[in-house]
């Protein structure tokens, strides 16, 4: 992996600047994601700052949980409301295969020690292909209702070019997912709604939510309210197209004020896309890596 120059990325300083003009604009929620974010020099005193601004009402952090262990009580006295953790597969050595280096062990003990502190709530992040990890559906339903916590099943999104496996074939939607583990839980269609792309379900007699993001097959543009900040300080619109301004291009301009980039922000909105364009069957057309979007 290739990590861009510094200067090319916004500054803990430049995020929180940006983190609060959102706040003033009426923002109510954010999410802090990667890439993995903990890893970054400095990031748990940002996560501390964006906690304290007044007017937010939650902060959340999606993480890969590799340092939980020793973070979580610091997240939490930072004000960060909700995790979600991004966790494929309970088989270790299948997920050492996936992440190339994780320690299967180590993200396990961080959820428990994320659930010690008590988060309000903690939720479990799945991307499903299959014959990679479609058969455990189930298994991982079953350890989110063990722990008291939640689960969202992810449609891979084609986002930048895979070699490992065909997209097309790897497919495995959301219904199908529905279907394999109906086979074994109560699913009750659930009224929650985030505002995001997860359609939620309960299981009965559990404290467990089972949500679904399925970009492919149950398109969910009409109802998203969420934007992007990459960490070079591009604001994405949509994580299925290109639209985006360029917020780092104001924020170090000689004739920056709050004003300027307030209005920027405002005017983006006016080219938010209706919908984004997925097609598995083809290459994608957005070159970017997740890992490489951030946020």
């Amino acid at each position: 992996m290739t990590f861009l120059p510094r200067n090319q990325i916004l500054s803990l300083e430049e995020i929180y600047t940006l983190a609060q003009t959102f706040v003033e604009l009426g923002v109510k929620k954010i999410r802090i994601t990667g890439g993995e974010p903990l890893i970054r020099k400095g990031v748990l005193e940002l996560l501390k700052q964006i906690g304290a601004l007044k007017g937010l009402s939650e902060l959340v952090l999606t993480t890969n949980g590799s340092q939980l262990v020793t973070a979580a009580p610091i997240l939490k006295a930072a004000n960060v409301k909700r995790l979600n953790i991004s966790l494929d597969t309970l088989d270790a050595t299948k997920f050492k295969e996936l992440t190339r280096t994780g320690d299967l062990q180590n993200v396990l003990n961080g959820i428990q020690a994320a659930k010690k502190v008590g988060f309000e709530r903690i939720k479990l992040n799945a991307v499903i292909l299959k014959n990679r990890n479609h058969a455990e559906v189930g298994n991982l339903v079953q350890f989110a209702i063990d722990n008291g916590i939640d689960i969202s099943f992810i449609e891979e999104m084609p986002l930048g070019i895979v070699e490992k496996h065909n997209r097309a074939e790897a497919y495995y939607s959301s219904d199908e997912i529905r279907d394999d583990l109906e086979q074994r839980f109560t699913l009750v269609q659930s009224s929650d709604s985030t505002g995001g792309p997860s359609d939620y379900f309960s299981i009965p007699n559990t404290q467990t939510r089972v949500g679904f993001i399925s970009p492919h097959s149950h398109n969910f543009c009409s109802t998203c309210n969420r934007v992007r900040l990459t960490v070079e300080g591009r604001l994405l619109l949509c994580l299925g197209n290109e639209h985006s301004i360029d917020l780092k291009e104001i924020l170090r301009s000689p004739n920056f004020s709050s004003e300027n980039i307030k209005q920027a922000i405002i005017d983006s909105m006016e080219i938010k896309p209706e919908k984004h364009e997925f097609n598995v069957k083809e290459q994608p057309i957005i070159l970017r890596y997740m890992n490489m979007t951030g946020g």
